[in-house]
């Protein structure tokens, strides 16, 4: 699957290859506030846990992976989106149920990078009639995330209790019907 450019950005499914960015977006403590409690992960961490996460829900015909996502006027890397079936490492994949995810470099925020790059992709996969929902979860304090969820047309669907290596936290499910 190819994803074409939307009005200000451009998309490339990432893979091993891409560490680097991984890794140098993951040191801003401001980005991983919500999912690491601020802490960096460690390009030994990227290498050995990230990368090999990615190349199992990876899959270029259906459009799963982490799609990278750079600024068309300057080629900037800003971020990406995940994109994958819910509770895909889990005994509840859901192939039908399209989980959305996002990271984005802090220069980039408040400026709707994220909603235009979640939308633009999630158009792009509506267009196969296999999918049925999206879906995407955020710890509860984080308002960014759920307020780009809104902004997608999802609904609220349930508070959950999210378990990590970081403890237990309470977090949201938000959901949007497709059909």
């Amino acid at each position: 699957m190819k994803i074409q450019n939307s009005q200000r950005l451009r998309y490339r499914l990432m893979d091993k290859n891409d560490a680097d960015l991984l890794f140098e977006l993951d040191q801003d403590p401001a980005v991983m506030k919500y999912l690491t409690h601020g802490k960096p992960n460690s390009m030994k961490t990227i290498r050995e846990v990230f990368i090999p996460r990615l190349e199992q829900f990876t899959n270029l015909e259906k459009g799963w992976g982490l799609w990278q996502v750079n600024t068309l006027e300057e080629d900037l890397f800003i971020g990406w989106i995940l994109v994958r079936p819910m509770g895909f490492f889990t005994s509840q994949r859901n192939d039908c149920n399209l989980e959305l995810g996002w990271r984005f470099k802090q220069i980039s925020w408040g400026k709707g990078y994220t909603t235009e790059a979640t939308q633009h992709i999630a158009n792009t996969l509506v267009t196969d009639n296999t999918y049925t929902t999206f879906s995407a979860e955020a710890l509860e304090g984080n308002l960014g995330s759920i307020n780009i969820m809104k902004k997608l047309g999802m609904r609220y669907i349930k508070h959950f209790i999210h378990q990590d290596d970081q403890g237990q936290h309470i977090a949201v499910l938000y959901s949007k019907e497709l059909l």
